[in-house]
């Protein structure tokens, strides 16, 4: 072939035809995922089911559900949910396109089935989950149809409660979700949202239960549970709807009207809690440093317990430093010839949690063992002179709480690392700096204690003055422990925040009656400060700039803190609220925020930002079948 010559039209079809046909067998040999295209987001979508949705005198336990692509259940030990509840957990099996449902409890006569299985089917590729999703059928003549729905959210910090069971009663007695399963259940979503379906006419009483045992009833008092102060009559409501289709954005094209079932009540809110039931014993007993012995409780206790030595005699032979709860208790032993004893016993006295969950007195014996370590020998260095070099003189320990920045409002904090048994004032000197002097303030002017509870802290208060520096000197023995350690020569210079480093915030409050609290929240919905509603408003001052949240808690009780509910006493816990903005304070800023504790529905109210239970946006949600 003349190179020169240019190819004919036919032969050069000829040629890319050849090279396409080339790629696509060498296509075919490498048989990789096709690329491009949009990502599947469609979720299974439900072809049909033996027996049938909506079935009548079913007696075959075996319930099998086909869709429309290969399938699989995800957890389904915790997001199906079989009502009425089933003491077998049903078998729940996956099989290309088809789940397969075995309830291995009888069915009972004339009543009407549900396996909802909320968001747990998810197709097999992207796992796009089916959400709400349920099943029904009757092995009666008919099946019930009536729906309650609500949200379920924790009391304490509104954050949606998901996987919590939520059933009705029937019976209307107090004590029968104590001693009685419940009859429907359904599970609440990422979202806290639940609907109990297929419920027959009639009345009813509401709950949640975080079932810890698997019984349907709230016979263990470390339960979560909720419950609604009302009786529930589910009732059912056909109203028209009219949908538009448009041609334009100018033009009708089509009206379809149709009629729609809303079921009610749809907006219960139930707030769950904890009764604070915590079984009391003793979690263990050390004895880490020769010089203290530690108790640690499981739960908090109104009283200390009480050791009475066995192999020695002595009634006064520790300081005792214990938590607020008393549920963390050291003994700090005084005298040398006891702790330097190996074995320690005690015949220990204290409450613990009976059979009957009830707090009685136990009986114990304990001994902590302190076994002896050998420690090498230092050899004794000598100068040239033949002198010993002096021993290193060890010093009681004692670290400040705070830096060389104090906030205004804040006294000074000090730690030791034994108890004292004494200090000297007169060896603590409070100075202030002016111009390039330290001007030494009045010891009447601030005041030097130990803490009523961390006996082993010590504050020091003065009303300090903002943008000041101030130094403190301690001389040496101004502090000496129990064993006999005194302190070095210490100092320490800080300075005070000026205002202008603060801003300052102040609520004008509307909706609140009752004795009520403000916490304010960092980004971690930790409490940072609370204040005390006052003549309808609360007031922060010198607040450091920073991203805040805001909540209320009705002091219902008026002691001050938050407290939680009880069944037994038909109580609820106290009712909180949060501002729904975030507070951005800047530095020399005084913001005043209007806060109308009703105006934004509860579950909108807690803000994304601080929420723990954050669900990815739904882009289809089915109905009951």
């Amino acid at each position: 072939m003349n190179p020169q010559r240019p190819l004919s039209t036919i032969t050069a079809y000829r040629l890319v035809a050849l090279f396409i046909l080339a790629i696509s067998i060498y296509s075919c040999a490498n048989m990789s995922r096709p690329g491009g295209g949009p990502r599947d987001e469609t979720p299974p979508v439900f072809i049909k089911g033996v027996p049938a949705p909506g079935a009548l005198n079913v007696s075959k336990q075996e319930i099998e559900i086909e869709f429309n692509e290969i399938i699989q259940v995800e957890k389904p030990s915790e997001k199906v949910i079989v009502s009425p509840p089933q003491k077998d957990m049903p078998e729940i099996r996956t099989s290309g396109r088809k789940v397969t449902v075995t309830l291995r409890d009888s069915l009972l006569p004339n009543t009407t089935y549900t396996i909802d299985f909320s968001d747990a089917i998810v197709d097999n590729n992207e796992k796009n989950p089916l959400y709400s999703f349920a099943y029904s059928f009757s092995t009666g003549s008919k099946i019930d149809s009536l729906q309650v729905s609500g949200i379920l959210l924790n009391a304490r910090d509104l954050e949606p409660i998901t996987g919590m069971l939520v059933g009705l009663h029937s019976n209307l007695d107090d004590s029968a979700f104590q001693k009685l399963p419940l009859e429907r259940i359904a599970s609440s979503d990422e979202l806290g949202h639940f609907t109990i379906r297929n419920v027959s006419p009639g009345k009813y009483r509401l709950f949640a239960l975080k079932d810890l045992n698997r019984d349907y009833r709230f016979d263990n008092p470390s339960e979560d549970i909720a419950f609604f102060d009302s009786i529930v009559i589910p009732t059912a409501d056909v109203k028209l709807h009219v949908d538009t289709i448009w041609k334009d954005s100018l033009t009708i094209d089509t009206i379809i009207e149709y009629n729609h079932t809303h079921f009610y009540p749809n907006d219960i809110l139930l707030s769950s809690f904890n009764e604070g039931f915590q079984s009391q014993y003793l979690d263990k007993n050390e004895r880490t440093d020769r010089r203290k012995i530690g108790l640690y409780f499981t739960a908090p206790a109104d009283s200390l317990p009480r050791l009475k030595p066995l192999n020695f005699d002595q009634e006064d032979w520790a300081i005792i430093e214990h938590s607020i709860h008393n549920d963390s208790i050291v003994y700090w032993i005084k005298d040398s010839t006891i702790y330097n004893m190996d074995t320690l016993l005690f015949a220990a006295e204290y409450l613990r949690t009976d059979s009957l969950r009830q707090l009685s007195l136990y009986n114990d014996t304990l001994k902590f063992i302190m076994r002896r370590t050998k420690t090498p020998k230092k050899k004794e260095k000598r100068k040239d002179n033949d002198s010993i070099e002096a021993p290193e003189i060890q010093f009681l320990q004692m670290n400040s709480k705070y830096g060389s920045t104090l906030d205004l409002y804040r006294p000074q904090r000090y730690t030791f690392a034994e108890p004292l048994q004494s200090y000297d004032l007169a060896k603590i000197h409070l100075e202030q700096k002016r111009d390039t002097l330290w001007i030494p303030i009045a010891d009447s002017l601030y005041t030097f204690q130990q803490d009523s509870i961390a006996i082993r802290d010590y504050t020091l208060s003065y009303k300090w003055t903002p943008g000041e520096s101030y130094r403190i000197v301690m001389d040496s023995i101004a502090f000496t422990n129990i064993y006999g350690l005194f302190t070095n020569t210490y100092e320490q210079e800080f300075k005070i925040k000026a205002l202008e480093e603060y801003a300052n915030l102040y609520f004008t409050i509307s909706g609140v009656t009752d004795s009520a609290f403000v916490e304010i929240l960092d980004s971690g919905d930790k409490v940072v400060r609370t204040a005390p509603i006052i003549d309808g408003g609360a007031e922060f001052m010198y607040m450091n700039p920073g991203t805040y949240y805001a909540r209320i808690f009705i002091d219902s009780n008026g002691n001050g803190k938050y407290d939680t509910g009880n069944y037994a006493e038909k109580r609820q816990p106290e009712e909180v609220s949060y501002y729904p903005q975030e507070l951005e304070l800047k530095a020399n800023w005084d913001i005043e925020q209007e806060w109308d504790i009703y105006a934004t529905p509860v579950d909108r109210q807690k803000p994304d930002k601080i929420k723990k239970n954050k669900p990815k946006e739904r882009k289809q949600s089915y109905g009951q079948y």
